[in-house]
């Protein structure tokens, strides 16, 4: 059994990825703004959807003290991401830039949609951030503890 990212985790990343795309469709300096923010958060999300966001999906069964039928593959993807946070973090930025661009350009443009959607996308990276980041590192190490502890025997 291979961690999954959250349900409400996952259906936010496909709302903001169908708002990104309509404002990639919206012409003019929002458009291509759009585009540009897109460029850089496809690969970012990607990497969110294979390492970072999956080990969450186990908070509900660890807080319940069940067992697990298998934690080494969520202890890989949370080091996985705890020796790139660095780099996602510095992802983050560079998005972050782009929004900012994409927000100018469309309160220029009179397209208040866009606007609420940059700061939207702005809000969600800080909270990977300050939360889920964080929250999913932390897994890994609890699961490394429980592991060597032998609390957890692997199951499967």
């Amino acid at each position: 059994m291979e961690p999954k990212t959250p349900q409400s985790l996952k259906l936010e990343h496909e709302e903001l990825h169908a708002q990104l795309a309509r404002a990639t469709k919206a012409g003019g300096a929002t458009g291509e703004a759009a585009k540009t923010v897109a460029k850089a958060l496809h690969p970012h999300f990607l990497k969110e959807e294979e390492y970072a966001l999956p080990p969450l999906g186990l908070l509900p069964i660890l807080a319940e003290g069940k067992s697990l039928p298998e934690i080494d593959v969520a202890v890989e993807m949370t080091d996985r991401l705890k020796a790139d946070l660095n780099h996602m973090l510095l992802e983050h930025k560079e998005i972050v830039a782009a929004l900012k661009a994409l927000t100018e350009a469309a309160k220029l443009e009179g397209k208040d949609e866009f606007v609420h959607f940059a700061e939207e996308l702005t809000r969600h990276a800080q909270t990977e951030e300050e939360v889920l980041y964080p929250a999913s590192i932390l897994v890994g190490q609890y699961l490394k503890i429980i592991r060597e502890l032998g609390i957890y025997k692997n199951k499967g």
